[in-house]
């Protein structure tokens, strides 16, 4: 039996928290998929840690805006508005790292900013800030450390913060219902990654953040080739026993 795809109510508030609940829950999910892989067990709880703030938070902001397992495991690749940026692979533990230090940098900027406005989507970024400011933290630590470290670690961080600094500009583009403004969050946000990329002996990239690229369409719908093979995984139990309980 096929369960019906599910389609999102489309609103400005919607928008807002199915921009913020897929971008949570995706990265959430990528994280999880360290559980028993990752290099040190401290880590091991770290990112699990890590991919449960963010799963809180998605499960919160989908409900917002819907019934949160069946947008969570209903919807059609199409039909999710997070970045492209949580949906790309893990790769090494570089990667993971890098792919962390831009996105929870601007997800602390995001929140901190719309904490302070009056939008209903305020209480929730203010109980988030001290989770998201642990995420930001361990990734900028392991920067840090990966970056000024041995000239392998350096060599496979370089790489990465390089590879995913393409998929950085959509995170500023503008969201219907979600009141902050993305050219200041921008701003701070490319201060912040100067600041550690230099203090860890990394260099900055220097390709383009925002403008006409081939990367930046994961709010409109378009995704990449990796978040198909995700997506299937994450939905699979659920779309195989349509109506199961525990």
């Amino acid at each position: 039996m096929t369960q019906p795809a599910v389609t999102p109510p489309v609103t400005d508030t919607a928008a807002a928290v199915l921009a913020l609940g897929d971008d949570a829950l995706v990265l959430s999910h990528r994280l999880g998929e360290w559980a028993g892989h990752a290099p040190v067990l401290e880590e091991e709880v770290a990112l699990a840690n890590i991919a449960l703030d963010l799963l809180g938070q998605a499960r919160v902001l989908l409900g917002m805006a819907g019934d949160e397992d069946e947008l969570a495991y209903l919807r059609e690749e199409r039909a999710f508005r997070n970045t492209q940026l949580v949906e790309q692979p893990n790769g090494d533990f570089a990667h993971t790292i890098a792919r962390q230090l831009y996105f929870s940098t601007y997800h602390l900027l995001l929140h901190d900013r719309l904490a302070r406005t009056d939008s209903e989507l305020a209480p929730l970024a203010a109980k988030a800030v001290k989770e998201v400011a642990y995420h930001q933290d361990h990734a900028a630590q392991w920067t840090l450390r990966l970056g000024d470290g041995t000239e392998e670690s350096h060599a496979r961080m370089q790489r990465a913060v390089d590879a995913l600094w393409r998929f950085t500009g959509e995170l500023f583009a503008p969201v219907p219902g979600l009141p902050v403004d993305g050219a200041e969050i921008q701003e701070r946000w490319t201060e912040q990654i100067t600041d550690v990329l230099t203090r860890a002996t990394l260099t900055v990239p220097t390709g383009p953040q925002t403008g006409a690229w081939s990367a930046g369409a994961g709010r409109q719908g378009v995704h990449t080739e990796s978040f198909g093979r995700m997506l299937a995984e994450m939905q699979h139990l659920h779309r195989s026993h349509p109506g199961a309980s525990w």
